[in-house]
């Protein structure tokens, strides 16, 4: 270990520095001034000693709304300079977690109570405190007799931190209740008397931890495990934060929820968050991130509690002292620091918006949990930790630079001194972490080089600037303790502990001389360390601690800690005994792949960090594991019908067969006929035939035959990339049948049974979208009497497809949670032989819902939750469908939800019957406008297929023929294409054909009203659409717009899609542009096309520009909302008379 003892170059400008000291007694005499005889702090002069921090706080709290302080930096600084340290200063916010208190009538938590060393406790020992722990509570003084006892001049030498402690005995005179004063010292007040108890926070005596006697955080009560007289009662109207303890989290009710989609277990971590420990009684339980959700893991009953609050992913986690406050903070827009309760769950305290730019990129939480401080991600600072001593002392830093805070009221000071490979002429390294020193007034800072920094404290000649100026610090030394980097840093006891890159964890004393190492963990670099709570036992001839690298090689007693690494790993260390427990090794890389055991609870992941694993999900254990090689990236896999096979397809094209119970391979080598990834991979029902997808389009088929795989052919039938891929059984036979459904809007089906060695032939290719394209498809259900295909689009529709003839003979609305279903599945049925229902499970982009099946529409019988930060790459069912699983993609986590169909089936019906739900998807409602209108243009329609002119008596009837139905859609503004209305007629003709053998030739007005709000465009057409379209067909002029000439444009419209016709054309562009006084021809009379042809030669330019198109011609309206729906409906282009304004509105309706 070296040391560089050179002391950096001072500034001039700087001022002197000198020691401070002074005698003990007279520093307590100091003290005791500021005491009245109640224990009362008296008002201080300008002159007087620095008070304790947060009784100052207590006096000049900082209210919520005034988070951000800024404050200039003193000294030589550059403007330059000091304009840096201004934003990043901006980048910091401290909360007043008392607020809870205040806002939701809830007592502050409560500060961290940590047991004394032994050492520590014979210096601090009281007169009368003996070694029970029930003498903390017992024992009581007669009154305030001042200050408490101190350690003499040999034991610990007189410093400002001492006078902190003294100054921390405050005594309240109230009887009868258990309390604390502002720094969390824990006091029995019985009869007017009181026990003080001034340890440091970092030693004081943890009672959430004993065994005998549970104290309530919120100070409301302190309740004797297994006493018949509690030592107080709760009011009836106190909260769950009130009376819980640390097990309430864990119990059964605790699991009572009423959503459709329950999250019960998460399987991953957050690899650049940290992992705390919240052991308590020695129970395995650790606290981290997977995704959006923090997650409380005891691994002594196996179970986890999920803190969800969070839409974007988890940035950052803090504990308090006592590890019973928990914050938790993402980044996002709309970014959130939570704070929550470990005890009950329940969250205490949300603050929103804290850094809009971009989220919160660094958390810390003070000690005795009062204060938090978040640094945005727009700063430069990415790490910063609370004094544990003193609240109004903070640090951050950054790889290059570090900052000291120092606040009092509403200012901040701070400094940021700069040290370079000059300093010390050696080289620095970039800074990890920094840590406030067991020494007073010191900091450490590890860095890559191996290296520690120590910073001081400028100290002057006079105490009360040396108190003020804690934020004055320097590089002190520079002490290099080994060669590889070290990433994490911290003080735990009396050690200062490092952790590095190779996995080795050192324990040095407060002199950096090293006490003892762990370097055969066989853990990758480390990300954070985590002590316990629960204070180590004191060694004695039973325990087994090592050894101290020291000449008297005493015990080496340390507390249990939980180490994480980067490669998401988390052991748990037992100090006495040096045993080594694996809690988590999880996925260290993108999770995407993800399939469920088709007839046992088992459920097999894989990564791009090429770990393949099999876990139990009931018992929550993983059964078996595979490792390949680096670079073979898992990208997707399935299970057989059977369950005896596995199917991998990995990134580089390769394919692996596998035992599904040994992960080894069934074949000697694997298959690479793909020169990309394998994107989708399945087996047919009967485990003969095996299909792959790669990422160029083309699809693959592996043939079982003679008890081995054979390589059966390859085909290139999509020119886009393949969304879908299954297999399935024809209606007559067993024998399977192949099918993929591309981007391209086709979908195509393979002849398996006459391909032959590399020759995979094409059964058939339909293309079943004209505009929107397909998502994903499954096999719909045996719900009912024909098979279908469903299948999801871009616009938010799911159809149903015949699966023999392709014909669409279903389309309804797909539930709409901000963007398109991505995937689609069936959860299994249950042994009822007929069902009536099923359910399909499915994924947007970043939740997982569920949809109540036969599909009709109503919105009321889906559900959505957020079931990942980011983007959700696969979902899947387990064989029973008690369970969904989710896969994150990039966040390397699984999330496993539990099915409540009643509670499903509850909000369903909450919605409403028949057509009340259809009611609420039309504007206004029931008795709104449009409705209305349906009812008038229903009756005109049946006047119309009578005939208007006619003289014979007219049938009112509830129906209208199906012809009619194009005309409805169009009077009601939706104007459909002629598929889209053969989809509607056919839709209607065969809904009952095979229950009767008859089409339908009417429709009434409430199934009308179903197949308006089906079809319909989700959100309309809008203005970017257009500009889309011109972007593909035209060009760009000479002022840099997207144009089509005229020529072209009307070339266009009579020869690619639907084709118009002339006349058709002329009608349609004089009606929009006004040009036409009748606004149309009618019903009966013969348009006049030559007429109309030369106004719109008159009226418009040869050349057509997307804006012209689309606000001049098709009337969009200029000032568009965000919202898509609100360009649906065209407007006139020019101002008109109020006589063609009535003839535009009713060309808008024409039937």
């Amino acid at each position: 270990m070296a040391e560089s003892e050179q002391d950096p170059p001072k500034d001039a400008s700087s001022e002197d520095e000198n020691t401070v000291s002074e005698d003990l007694e007279e520093l307590t005499e100091k003290v005791t001034e500021h005491f009245d005889p109640k224990g009362m702090m008296t008002p201080r002069s300008s002159t007087e000693l620095p008070t304790d921090p947060e009784n100052a706080v207590e006096s000049e709290r900082i209210p919520i709304s005034e988070e951000l302080m800024n404050n200039s930096v003193g000294g030589n600084e550059s403007p330059a300079k000091a304009s840096n340290r201004d934003d990043q200063q901006k980048e910091t916010v401290f909360e007043d977690v008392d607020s809870i208190s205040a806002e939701r009538h809830l007592p502050p938590p409560t500060p961290d109570h940590e047991t004394y060393s032994a050492e520590y406790r014979e210096i601090t020992q009281h007169n009368e405190i003996g070694d029970q722990k029930e003498d903390q509570f017992e024992q009581v003084k007669p009154e305030f007799q001042g200050p408490a006892p101190t350690p003499t001049n040999d034991q610990l030498q007189s410093s400002p931190e001492n006078l902190l402690e003294m100054e921390r005995a405050m005594v309240s005179q109230k009887s009868g209740q258990l309390t604390k004063d502002d720094l969390g010292l824990v006091n029995v007040r019985k009869d007017g008397q009181g026990l003080l108890d001034s340890a440091p926070p970092r030693l004081v005596s943890d009672i959430f931890c004993q065994d005998e006697t549970i104290h309530q955080d919120v100070c409301l009560c302190a309740v004797a495990v297994g006493a018949d007289n509690p030592m107080g009662k709760c009011p009836p109207d106190t909260s769950l934060v009130d009376t819980a303890i640390c097990d309430t989290v864990f119990e059964e009710h605790s699991y009572m929820k009423q959503n459709s989609l329950n999250l019960v277990w998460s399987f991953g971590i957050n690899q650049n968050t940290p992992v705390h420990a919240l052991h308590i009684d020695n129970r395995r339980l650790i606290l981290y991130a997977s995704s959006h959700t923090a997650v409380m893991n005891n691994f002594s009953i196996t179970r986890q509690h999920h803190f969800q609050g969070h839409s974007s992913p988890i940035s950052c986690i803090a504990v308090c002292g006592n590890r019973r406050w928990v914050a938790t903070a993402d980044q996002s827009q709309e970014s959130l620091v939570i704070v929550w309760d470990t005890f009950s769950g329940i969250p205490v305290q949300t603050l929103f918006d804290c850094h809009p730019e971009g989220g919160v990129g660094a958390l810390a939480i003070s000690h005795d949990a009062k204060y938090l401080a978040t640094v945005g991600t727009g700063a430069v600072q990415t790490f910063i930790a609370f004094n544990p001593e003193d609240n109004t002392e903070l640090l951050s830093n950054n790889k290059t630079e570090i900052v000291f805070y120092s606040w009092k009221g509403n200012q901040v000071d701070f400094a940021s001194p700069v040290l370079t490979d000059k300093t010390f002429n050696k080289i620095v390294g970039l800074y990890s972490q920094s840590v406030f020193h067991l020494v007073p007034s010191q900091v450490l800072t590890a860095t890559s080089a191996g290296n520690l920094v120590i910073w001081a404290t400028e100290v002057t000649t006079q105490l009360q600037l040396d108190a003020v100026k804690q934020y004055k610090k320097r590089p002190f030394k520079l002490v290099n303790l080994q060669n590889d980097s070290i990433t994490v840093v911290t003080v735990t006891d009396r050690y200062i502990v490092t952790c590095d890159v190779k996995g080795c964890i050192r324990f040095y004393d407060e002199e950096l001389c090293l006490l003892n190492w762990y370097s055969n963990l066989n853990l990758g670099p480390i990300r954070s360390i985590s002590f316990s709570s629960q204070p180590a036992p004191k060694a004695n001839e039973k325990t087994a601690y090592p050894s101290e690298c020291t000449i008297n090689a005493q015990q080496f007693v340390v507390r249990n800690f939980v180490v994480a690494t980067f490669d998401a790993t988390v052991a748990h260390v037992t100090g006495d005994g040096c045993k080594l427990e694996m809690l988590l090794q999880e996925h260290s890389g993108a999770l995407h792949a993800i399939a469920c055991h088709p007839s046992q609870s088992l459920i097999c992941m894989g990564s791009y960090c090429g770990l393949l694993k099999v876990w139990d999900y009931e018992k929550k254990k993983p059964v078996c594991s595979r490792l390949f090689g680096t670079g073979n990236y898992i990208q997707c896999m399935t299970y057989n019908k059977a369950g005896s096979l596995l199917g991998v397809g990995l990134t580089d094209g390769c394919v692996h067969i596998l035992d599904a119970l040994s992960l080894n391979d069934e074949h000697s080598e694997p298959f690479q006929y793909a020169k990309d990834a394998i994107t989708d991979i399945a087996f047919s029902h009967d485990s003969s035939y095996l299909a792959t997808v790669d990422s160029k389009t083309t699809v693959t088929v592996f043939n079982f035959l003679k008890g081995s795989w054979m390589y059966l052919g390859r085909q290139n039938a999509h020119f886009k990339p393949i969304k879908s891929l299954m297999f399935g059984m024809y209606l007559d036979s067993d024998q399977p049948r192949l099918l993929s459904l591309g981007e391209d809007r086709v979908l195509v089906e393979y002849d398996l049974a006459n391909s032959t060695g590399d020759d995979l032939r094409i059964l058939s290719s339909d293309r079943i979208e004209q505009s929107a394209l397909p998502t994903c498809m499954a096999w719909y259900p045996p719900i009912t009497k024909e098979s279908f295909i469903i299948m999801a689009n871009s616009q938010y529709k799911l159809k149903l497809y015949n699966a023999t003839t392709r014909m669409c003979r279903k389309t309804v609305l797909s539930p709409i949670y901000g963007s398109p279903l991505r995937k689609i599945e069936i959860l299994p049925f249950s042994n009822s032989n007929e069902p009536k229902f099923g359910y399909l499970a499915y994924i947007t982009d970043n939740k997982v819902g569920l949809q109540t099946l036969p599909l009709d529409g109503n919105p009321h019988k889906s559900c959505a939750f957020i079931c990942h930060g980011s983007m959700v790459s696969n979902v899947a069912c387990s064989y029973d469908g008690c369970y969904i699983f989710t896969a994150g993609g990039d966040d390397c986590t699984v999330h496993m939800w539990k099915v409540d169909l009643k509670a499903h089936e509850a909000a369903t019906a909450l919605g409403g019957k028949d057509l009340i739900p259809f009611y609420g998807l039309l504007e206004g409602g029931r008795d709104g406008e449009l409705f209305r209108e349906m009812e008038n243009y229903f009756y005109y329609s049946q006047l119309r297929y009578q005939r208007i002119s006619t003289m014979e008596t007219r049938e009112v009837s509830p129906q209208i023929p199906l012809q009619e139905i194009p005309f409805m859609m169009r009077a009601l503004a939706f104007y459909p294409t002629e598929k889209e209305i053969e989809d509607m007629l056919n839709e209607v003709k065969f809904s009952k054909y095979v229950d009767t053998g008859k089409y339908v030739t009417d429709i009434d007005l409430g199934e009308f009203i179903k197949l308006y709000i089906n079809h319909r465009p989700a959100f309309g057409i809008s203005a970017s659409e257009m500009q889309h379209t011109f972007d593909v067909l035209g060009y760009e002029n000479d002022n840099g717009e997207k144009a089509i000439g005229l020529g072209e444009l009307l070339q266009l419209l009579q020869t690619r899609g639907e084709c118009l016709s002339e006349e058709e054309i002329a009608e349609s562009l004089s009606t929009l542009l006004g040009l036409n006084p009748e606004g149309g021809s009618s019903e009966f009379d013969a348009f006049d096309a030559k007429e109309a042809s030369k106004l719109l030669n008159q009226q418009l330019p040869q050349e057509i520009t997307s804006e012209l198109f689309t606000y001049d011609i098709l009337g969009f309206p200029c000032n568009l909302s965000a919202s898509p729906c609100a360009d649906m409906m065209p407007m006139p282009a020019a101002p008109l008379t109020e006589m063609q304004k009535e003839k535009w509105s009713q060309s808008q309706k024409t039937f």
